[in-house]
């Protein structure tokens, strides 16, 4: 069953992608939507045997077998993996069905079909890996994957340059990932995960000396892994990828930022977390980027104008809340909010296509409003995921973020408390950009014509409808992944007995528990100011305090930055190297070199190739004086 549940999408993308004739125009994208079904209710039956304490593997044959390198292809299936399943089925089992509507017109359905079928491809064989290799094999495919659905408008230059910058950047976190898998496999002699996460012991004493300080090597692992998992997930200093990936086609992005790519780096952690236990410093780092993270994408949010990349930085910043969350060692609520996320941020997405659809590709929301007399089945479907997101009860965001807080708060030390107040502040300015998107978009007055805007198909209605239900349930259903009285993951993720943040969570004061609702409805009230009460505020604002403004706006001149620093240095020595190195030494004395020698040797022959037979007899004539006198010499030794 678990066999069949991963490569059903293959075969989708295979018959899509390889096939699109003999499958017919319907057919390119019925096949892999219903396989993606079919894929999705067999996650649902493998979740509840997952529930009910069942766990195997499935050995699929040898892969490598090299000296002591013995690396088989199995499928692992656990708790962990079986609610992974689920989530990264269902959100794309819905962006198929999402998309059949959405790229009705555009000629090359089947290859968007046979991108995205493989994409699901490649995250499941990410989350039912059973060694650190394969898992890497999952990794690199859902980054290919990226970038070819991120640059599937490939004719246009912006989505080429997104395309190709999500996958370099994702190269930078996947070098610090592949380090940490080699060093992996050079303390334990294997890969497999469990006889890496059984044999801990033997290796937490084992360190090596920089710059006078003896340094763990289960330190340095886990700081590398969580560099990949920054990369993918898009963390402080590795995010400049995810808004520029906004250029795919709006279902790409409900794909990439709800439940699949970028939640892979959380799901990364919450794997390792054998080995992040025993890693103190690293699990305060994780704690810090985390927390960053969610402050840092949320500011930037709130001055921009494009939905989607509004949507884009909001993910950002929920990712921070969900690494944070496993760096307190609370991984049960990081992927309890890895759950809700996945529910209430396809919706949002899917919701700013339905918009964009409806207003012939405008993404401005400053060219919007007055628009939920016209979409009034979107603008209920924003509503309820911008509930949830912002964590207003009894949407499922409330169940999620609330327990990530309060863990930050029971953690009691001074990164938890970093943590908990920045994670706050990041809640007061969720709420404040989600109602900004509400009020500019579906109330007041309309700012350019939407007389032609109309609701959407049935297609994306569905899907719709279907997140709009988990973003206000899921909370409540989900919560037992949190509870503390008993093992809900029947061993997947350890937590050490000293590590008790998740336990002390719900025994925080009230205060504590009720002010994330008290920030999230001051962040509403503020945005009605800016946008329905008075709407000068948000020049008088930009004006009085141009320099925040102008931080959020540029986006801490991040890509400035890079350019800056890495970019054009970079480009400077190559192009050096490239006329210096390559064309002034090696080509010159190489290549070009012997190719110049000959060619000038060879016209110099060349005119001896007179084409008079004079001159041949001439020439054989000294020749053979020349010959004689030679053995003249010879003869009379005087040679």
């Amino acid at each position: 069953m678990l066999t069949l549940l991963v490569f059903l999408p293959l075969l989708g993308s295979l018959l899509s992608g390889l096939l699109p004739s003999f499958v017919g125009k319907k057919g390119v994208i019925w096949f892999p939507t219903v396989l993606c079904l079919l894929s999705l209710i067999l996650s649902v039956i493998l979740m509840f045997q997952a529930i009910s304490g069942e766990s195997y593997t499935i050995i699929l044959g040898n892969w490598i077998n090299s000296g002591n390198l013995k690396i088989g292809w199995a499928l692992r299936l656990d708790m962990l993996s079986a609610m992974m399943l689920f989530v990264v089925m269902l959100v794309s089992t819905l962006v198929h069905i999402y998309s059949i509507g959405y790229m009705d017109h555009d000629p090359h359905k089947a290859r968007f079909f046979s991108y995205l079928s493989l994409f699901t491809f490649a995250m499941l064989m990410l989350v039912t890996s059973n060694n650190f290799l394969q898992l890497f094999f999952g990794w690199e495919g859902v980054g290919l994957c990226s970038y070819l659905l991120i640059g599937f408008w490939f004719k246009k230059q912006s989505a080429n340059a997104a395309a190709i910058k999500a996958f370099l950047v994702n190269r930078v976190g996947d070098l610090g990932l592949i380090l940490g898998i080699a060093i992996i496999y050079y303390l334990t002699g294997s890969l497999d995960y469990d006889v890496v996460f059984n044999n801990i012991s033997s290796i937490l004493h084992l360190d090596i000396k920089f710059l006078n300080y003896n340094i763990p090597y289960i330190e340095i692992t886990c700081f590398l892994l969580f560099i990949g998992a920054m990369g993918k997930s898009a963390q402080i200093g590795l995010h400049t990828w995810l808004a520029d990936a906004m250029e795919g086609p709006t279902p790409v992005s409900a794909l990439i930022h709800a439940a699949t790519m970028v939640t892979a780096g959380v799901f990364l952690v919450a794997r390792c977390s054998p080995l992040f236990e025993y890693a103190p410093i690293a699990l305060n780092f994780v704690i810090i980027v985390g927390a960053l993270t969610s402050i840092f994408a949320a500011f930037i949010a709130i001055s921009q104008n494009d939905i989607k990349k509004i949507i884009a930085y909001s993910t950002c910043s929920q990712l921070g809340y969900m690494f944070f969350a496993c760096g307190l060692s609370a991984y049960s609520a990081g992927m309890f909010h890895l759950v809700t996320h996945a529910f209430f941020k396809a919706l949002l997405f899917l919701g700013a296509g339905s918009i964009i659809h409806a207003l012939t590709d405008e993404k401005d929301i400053r060219k919007m409003g007055g628009l939920a007399r016209l979409l009034p089945y979107t603008c209920g479907a924003m509503w309820i995921g911008s509930l949830a997101l912002v964590g207003l009860p009894p949407f499922a965001g409330f169940f999620s973020k609330d327990i990530i807080l309060e863990a930050a708060w029971a953690h009691q030390s001074s990164n938890g408390y970093i943590a908990f107040y920045l994670g706050l502040l990041a809640a007061f300015l969720t709420a404040f950009y989600s109602w900004k998107i509400l009020f500019l978009v579906f109330h007041g007055k309309a700012r350019s014509d939407i007389s032609k805007a109309h609701e959407s198909p049935l297609y994306i209605l569905i899907p719709l409808f279907v997140l709009s239900v988990g973003a206000v349930i899921s909370g409540w259903i989900g919560y037992i992944m949190v509870d503390t009285h008993h093992d809900f993951w029947h061993g997947a993720i350890l937590i050490l007995d000293n590590h008790k943040a998740l336990i002390n969570a719900h025994h925080v004061p009230i205060l504590v528990k009720a002010s994330p609702i008290i920030v999230a409805l001051l962040g509403i009230l503020l945005a009605w100011l800016f946008y329905i009460k008075r709407t000068n505020l948000p020049l008088i604002f930009s004006s009085k305090f141009s320099f925040l403004y102008n931080i959020s706006k540029n986006k801490f001149w991040f890509d400035e930055l890079y350019e800056l620093l890495l970019c054009h240095p970079l480009k400077v020595m190559g192009n050096f190297l490239w006329n210096k190195g390559d064309i002034g030494v090696i080509d010159k004395f190489g290549p070009d070199g012997i190719t110049y020698i000959c060619k000038k040797f060879a016209s110099k022959i060349k005119s001896f190739q007179s084409g008079y037979v004079y001159h041949y007899a001439f020439t054989m004539f000294f020749g053979l004086i020349a010959l004689f006198s030679w053995q003249f010499l010879i003869f009379f030794g005087w040679v």
